[in-house]
């Protein structure tokens, strides 16, 4: 399991100064336990988020600085929300959701289109990727960090892939609609010009009706 080392903090410290020593303010919430204000080390939260990616279904333990022994208990968490820095894209705060490692929970996990469409290969149709993470329920030791797609069935125009296709882990229950659509062959659709048609009566009468201007003017300043 993934741990991390964290102090709690008070309302009154300032996030910026937070910030500055390296570390990242966060929050704890969740399953029996009280909001809980801390702080965790930037360098290892950033190694554990690169493992996770997109992902929500890493099990991570919060357990008490070896120096600082602030926190009364440690923390089995899920990482539920992380406010990124958009210039610099360090994390700047993060959610924690705390866990019960004996209940299952359920939570979204991302799907992985693998191997290539047939039918999008062989110019038959365009591949339509629906849905990009589905839901799941299982105990937190059991959540898999993502979920497969062959896309390799899609072999011809209208194909679908179902959710009802996808084989989870024996101790994974699927919560999204088995009826749901998560890639399919669509009909390529061709860009249709319409070319509006010319009237070549109209750009006769508009040249006359120049000339006629013309001969009137020039007509005047003789007269004049």
């Amino acid at each position: 399991m993934n741990t991390l080392t964290a102090i709690k903090r008070s309302k009154t410290e300032k996030l910026a100064s937070i910030r500055k020593n390296s570390m990242v303010p966060a929050v704890v919430y969740g399953a029996r336990v009280e909001n809980t204000m801390i702080s965790v080390s930037s360098i290892e939260f950033e190694k554990i988020l690169k493992i996770a990616g997109e992902s929500s279904t890493i099990v991570i333990e919060i357990k008490a600085d070896v120096e600082k022994k602030q926190l009364a208990q440690k923390f089995d968490v899920l990482i539920h929300d992380v406010q990124v820095d958009p210039v610099k894209g360090n994390p700047r705060h993060i959610d924690f959701l705390a866990i019960d490692m004996n209940k299952p929970v359920t939570v979204s996990i991302s799907v992985e289109f693998i191997n290539i469409a047939p039918a999008e290969k062989n110019s038959l149709g365009v591949l339509v990727k629906v849905m990009h993470e589905i839901e799941v329920e299982a105990l937190p030791k059991n959540l898999p960090h993502k979920v497969d797609v062959d896309l390799s069935t899609l072999v011809a125009l209208d194909d679908q892939i179902h959710i009802k296709d996808i084989v989870l882990p024996k101790d994974v229950k699927m919560i999204t609609d088995e009826n749901e659509v998560i890639a399919l062959i669509t009909a390529i659709k061709e860009e249709i010009v319409e070319e509006t048609p010319v009237d070549l009566s109209s750009i006769e009468v508009e040249k006359k009706g120049k000339k006629e201007e013309g001969e009137t003017e020039t007509t005047n300043t003789e007269e004049k």
